[in-house]
């Protein structure tokens, strides 16, 4: 949920400005059609002064109105038709989902859940649009797990080339700090089109090493989901990286700005910002978990579910034995062992398994959290940093193969799905 922590340090950023007095209130009407959806003047303003309070709490100087107006729009758009994706394909966020994460994000800022509310709702910020936004955050999550992570696969050649690399190179860069342009290419783009935005790309390379500013191009420019936010990757794993992107990253010192770089997605320019070594043993974090599963079927509906482990997690807190519980009611079969799953590495478990049992302290108790196995309760017993064995390094290296392809492969999908909207722009219509 590392984007909803950002979501909300982003919304207590801009909070104040919010307030700022002598709002414009303009008259509504329809800048573009996505399929069958209309986005509105009054949305797009909103988005934009958003935008602009959020470049100027990062101190990025700001492209013209236009160009931000053009940009947010292209953003809103791209959302929207994930959005209308995900209702077509039956992907469905439920309100207990979405409840769990504002909680997580409330805890995070060290806030009990009624403080953060009336703080958002002092600061103008309306709680139920607030919720709405971390339900949108969910939703690409989701998609982009369901749609691309898990159709990525990793042939075990690749596996053995990749460990046999790391052995030789335990004592080079590790990790690049980054930030990056994407001009997208459509997928049936024409040879006038192609060159078109490669000039593009090839222009803003020139006011770069000109002196521009990179966080100002990448907000003017770039079609990446990041680009509002100055193009900034943070700190990525170099062997997580597309090899585009390491490959390019490597050649340059910190400052320095790429050449153009080509991929299916569109061209690409990335700048070097730092970059800093590694080496040693590979340190994994393994939480030690014991569960109870409920899972429905025609018998035992969602509700039923919810509502019995909610009355098993209240019997747990009064006194109750969570093993014995577990071996009477839990349809895993864990139950014998009083639901313990023994220790758990990361990417052991299904993401929503995962992201529920990462936000719990040692003998906590979550909430009835629902997977695509039914609904659990769980409780971390443990929590350990050790050095990974030769399998789970193994392991290891098939996760940082998939994360590697991961983004290439998104924005590839971004694309395609996009390319197939039926969108129509009447932001020039007066």
């Amino acid at each position: 949920m590392a984007a909803l922590a950002l979501f909300a340090a982003a919304t207590f950023a801009l909070a104040q400005a919010a307030r700022a007095p002598g709002r414009i209130v303009l008259a509504d009407r329809i800048v573009a059609l996505v399929n069958n959806e209309v986005v509105t003047q009054y949305e797009l303003n909103e988005m934009v002064e958003r935008a602009i309070q959020e470049l100027r709490a990062r101190g990025t100087p700001l492209p013209t109105r236009d160009e931000l107006q053009r940009q947010v729009l292209e953003r809103m758009i791209t959302d929207r038709v994930q959005f209308q994706y995900a209702r077509e394909t039956g992907l469905r966020i439920d309100d207990l989902t979405v409840d769990n994460a504002i909680s997580r994000i409330a805890e995070n800022n060290k806030l009990a859940l009624s403080d953060f509310r009336k703080l958002l709702e002092r600061d103008g910020v309306k709680f139920d649009r607030f919720r709405e936004e971390v339900r949108n955050e969910i939703t690409v999550a989701r998609l982009r797990e369901r749609d691309v992570d898990n159709k990525i696969s990793v042939a075990e050649s690749e596996i053995e080339n990749y460990m046999a690399n790391q052995q030789q190179d335990s004592k080079a860069v590790n990790e690049f700090y980054f930030a990056h342009i994407l001009v997208r290419v459509p997928e049936q783009a024409g040879p006038e089109q192609l060159e078109r935005q490669r000039s593009r790309a090839q222009d803003v390379v020139q006011r770069l090493r000109s002196g521009g500013d990179f966080a100002q191009l990448a907000a003017t420019y770039s079609d990446a989901p990041d680009a509002l936010k100055g193009g900034d990757m943070g700190w990525r794993d170099r062997d997580r990286l597309p090899e585009l992107f390491s490959d390019a990253l490597e050649k340059l010192k910190p400052g320095e700005v790429s050449e153009v770089l080509r991929s299916p997605a569109g061209f690409h320019i990335v700048k070097l910002i730092d970059r800093r070594g590694a080496g040693g043993p590979v340190m994994v974090e393994q939480d030690h978990l014991r569960h109870i599963l409920v899972r429905t079927n025609e018998v035992v509906s969602e509700e039923d579910a919810r509502r019995k482990l909610s009355g098993l997690r209240e019997r747990i807190a009064n006194g109750a034995d969570f093993g014995e519980l577990a071996k009477q009611y839990s349809d895993d079969p864990a139950a014998s062992r009083g639901g313990d799953l023994g220790w758990v590495y990361p990417g052991d478990t299904v993401p929503d398994f995962e992201r529920a049992y990462k936000s719990l302290k040692p003998l906590e108790l979550s909430q009835p959290i629902k997977t695509s196995f039914g609904w659990h309760l769980i409780q971390v017993l443990e929590r350990r940093t050790t050095d990974v064995s030769t399998d789970r390094k193994r392991f290891e290296a098939r996760k940082t193969l998939r994360d590697r392809k991961s983004d290439e492969a998104y924005q590839e999908w971004l694309r395609q799905l996009r390319d197939r909207a039926y969108v129509e722009y009447r932001l020039e219509d007066r």
